[in-house]
């Protein structure tokens, strides 16, 4: 498996973890005594998913650099 394919599946698997854990601190912060910090589970997850996300996005701007800059050395 390529590196931007490992990068696409843990991208994925961290798109379900933050799902379940923003739904387990709703649940949780809808409780009687919500536990607060319960509220910050989610941001590990977000902050994973930017940097997988910003990587996915920034792939196909630098195939296209790589192209334009392999093209430019062997003129």
């Amino acid at each position: 498996m390529t590196w931007n394919k490992k990068v696409r599946q843990i991208h994925r698997w961290l798109a379900v973890a933050f799902t379940v854990t923003v739904i387990a601190a709703t649940v949780a912060l809808v409780q009687e005594e919500p536990a607060v910090w319960v509220s910050y589970l989610p941001l590990l997850p977000l902050a994973l998913l930017m940097f997988t996300g910003l990587h996915l996005f920034a792939l196909p701007y630098s195939g296209r650099w790589r192209r334009r800059r392999g093209t430019a050395h062997q003129k």
